[in-house]
C-alpha cells in the first residue's frame, strides 16, 4: 500500500474509520441477484432500488458484482439482449473485498487502485456488507464537519467536545 503522504489530502483524515462504522450507519438490506437471472431482471431491481450494483448470490457463496457499469460495456455496447443474457455471462467476478475492520482509508487506496466503486464486505467467508464510494464520501465529509466544529470551537476559546 502507498505510504499515507501520496494519498489525496481528503484520505488522510479517514485512517481510524473503520468499516464496520460505516455499516452500522447503513441500512441491513443488501441486493442481492442470482448468477442465472436475466440482466433484464437486474436492471429492474437496481431501478426499483435506486442502486446502481447487486451483489450476485449462487446460494449463501458471492460470486461476483453486477453495476450499471457493466450493463453498459458488456450488453448495451456490444448489442446483447437483456432479456436473453445472464447476469453471470457480463458480471464482474474477480472481487476485491475488505472485511469490517478495514480503514475507509484502506478502502479509499483499493477503490482507487482497482478503479472499482463497490467493496463487499465478508468475514470468515460470509458476506456481511457493501462499501460503495458514496459511503466513504459520505464519511469523509461527516469527518470533515466534526474537525471544522472542533478547530472553530478551539479558535473561539469554546470547550471542547469530549472534554
Amino acid at each position: 500500500m502507498a505510504p499515507i503522504e501520496s494519498y489525496p489530502a481528503v484520505a488522510r483524515i479517514l485512517p481510524g474509520i473503520p468499516v464496520r462504522d460505516v455499516l452500522n450507519a447503513k441500512p441491513e438490506q443488501l441486493w442481492t441477484i442470482e448468477p442465472d437471472a436475466t440482466v433484464y431482471r437486474a436492471i429492474e431491481l437496481m431501478a426499483v432500488a435506486e442502486v446502481s450494483s447487486l451483489l450476485v448470490l449462487d446460494g449463501e457463496s458471492l460470486a461476483g458484482i453486477m453495476t450499471e457499469r457493466d450493463y453498459a460495456r458488456k450488453v448495451i455496447l456490444k448489442g446483447k439482449s437483456s432479456r436473453e443474457t445472464r447476469v453471470d455471462e457480463i458480471m464482474t467476478s474477480k472481487l476485491v473485498t475488505v472485511d469490517q475492520q478495514t480503514t475507509l482509508q484502506e478502502c479509499m487506496a483499493l477503490m482507487t487502485a482497482h478503479r472499482v466503486r463497490h467493496l463487499p464486505v465478508l468475514e470468515a467467508g460470509r458476506l456481511v456488507g457493501l462499501v460503495s464510494i458514496g459511503d466513504v464520501v459520505r464519511a469523509t465529509l461527516i469527518q470533515q464537519r466534526h474537525i471544522l466544529e472542533e478547530m472553530q470551537r478551539y479558535v473561539s476559546g469554546e470547550s471542547r467536545v469530549g472534554t
